[in-house]
């Protein structure tokens, strides 16, 4: 890297008041234009001079773009996770809370887990025309994750059901991959290097009778601090509910309780179906959930909340544990997120896991394995200490 480079990206980080003084001891960099048009982009949010207008000048420096367009500048000229670092900032340091229901603005923003967690926040305050553009940018997000997650869910729950019985009736969704890829390596074709296999198998789907259907129930936390996992966990629950062999309830609560379980056929009403922000009351959403397990030992029920209790503690404990006691997989994810560490009560958390009840945060990836080893009632406890940093 030549010295007019290593300046030029000095110049950039310390931004346009940095010029003059540069300029003063000679060593003023040359700048491209697309250079200053990345300056440009910057200042608008980092240099305390400059903010936001819609058109004219602001401020004390000289006028700042229009927010669409510096939208689509930073677009441009930035790469995606560089621009949702620049847009989260700005929402922070600009006040952008309020331009970004201008219908136009919802267009230009780079989808990410921030901004659907605000939208989700604030839906109740959007204006009428804005709420259409805020369900098109939340549907964006779904459709990542939906991308992210749908074929290894679906994969993991056919893998766990029957999964040593096979059927002669051929099925997409219940091919048993393993064992057509083990027995079909004899038919490898060196031409192609491919496995032609002579067999297919297709996994048992008798399973899906009413009698041996799992029910999986999410009890999830709505708080504002839970908002990355409402939408990983809303998304995974319709997955679920679209599978003939799960039986998916989804309840939200704060102080107050939601029965989603009707919205499941659509994971952008059931998201708007979540008021983030409130209070917690924990024990008597688990006490709801309750009226929903029928086997106790075809029953998967997901705990998903950073355990700020504020209601009854001990009475939280007491159900998690009896209900593991009947015989039900209980598992409690402190968050669902891929932005590290989350904020949860430890003490909490800590006596629930003394219980024998794995408690964790985990990672959007990891759901489908995890979900696949509760069905064949694995050690979940295991699995979360060696990929997720379970409590101890």
């Amino acid at each position: 890297m030549d010295t007019n480079d290593r300046l030029r990206r000095w110049r950039l980080i310390l931004g346009s008041e940095a010029q003059k003084r540069m300029d003063c001891m000679g060593d003023g960099p040359e700048l491209s234009q697309e250079d200053l048009m990345m300056d440009m982009a910057l200042d608008a949010i980092y240099n305390r001079d400059m903010k936001f207008s819609f058109g004219g000048g602001g401020g004390k420096g000289a006028s700042s773009p229009h927010i669409s367009r510096w939208l689509g500048d930073v677009r441009t000229l930035f790469d995606k996770d560089l621009v949702k670092i620049i847009q989260s900032d700005a929402m922070e340091r600009c006040g952008l809370k309020q331009l970004i229901f201008e219908p136009e603005l919802l267009d230009n923003i780079e989808p990410d887990m921030h901004m659907a967690s605000m939208i989700l926040t604030l839906k109740d305050q959007i204006p009428k025309q804005s709420k259409e553009n805020a369900r098109e940018f939340i549907k964006k997000i779904v459709e990542q994750i939906n991308a992210l997650l749908e074929t290894d869910l679906k994969r993991a729950v056919t893998a766990s059901i029957n999964r040593k019985l096979h059927s002669p009736i051929p099925s997409a969704s219940a091919l048993d991959f393993h064992t057509t890829i083990r027995k079909g390596i004899k038919d490898y074709n060196t031409k192609l290097k491919k496995i032609i296999p002579q067999k297919y198998y297709f996994f048992e789907r008798s399973a899906t009778t009413a009698a041996n259907k799992y029910t999986v129930i999410l009890d999830i936390d709505q708080s504002g601090s839970m908002g990355e996992s409402v939408i990983y966990s809303s998304i995974m629950s319709c997955i679920l509910a679209s599978m003939s062999a799960i039986k998916t309830k989804v309840v939200a609560f704060d102080t107050n309780i939601v029965d989603l379980s009707e919205k499941c056929e659509d994971p952008i009403d059931l998201l708007f179906g979540f008021t983030l922000g409130g209070g917690t009351d924990i024990e008597k959403s688990i006490k709801y959930c309750t009226k929903y397990i029928e086997n106790p030992k075809k029953t998967i029920f997901f705990l998903i909340s950073d355990l700020e209790e504020g209601g009854n503690r001990a009475g939280l404990l007491r159900r998690l544990t009896q209900m593991k006691e009947d015989g039900v997989i209980v598992i409690c994810l402190l968050a669902i997120s891929d932005a590290g560490k989350p904020f949860y009560d430890a003490n909490m958390a800590q006596r629930i896991a003394n219980n024998g009840i794995p408690c964790f945060a985990a990672a959007p990836q990891m759901l489908p394995r995890l979900l696949e080893k509760a069905m064949k009632n694995e050690d979940i406890s295991e699995f979360a200490n060696s990929n997720m940093g379970a409590m101890k």
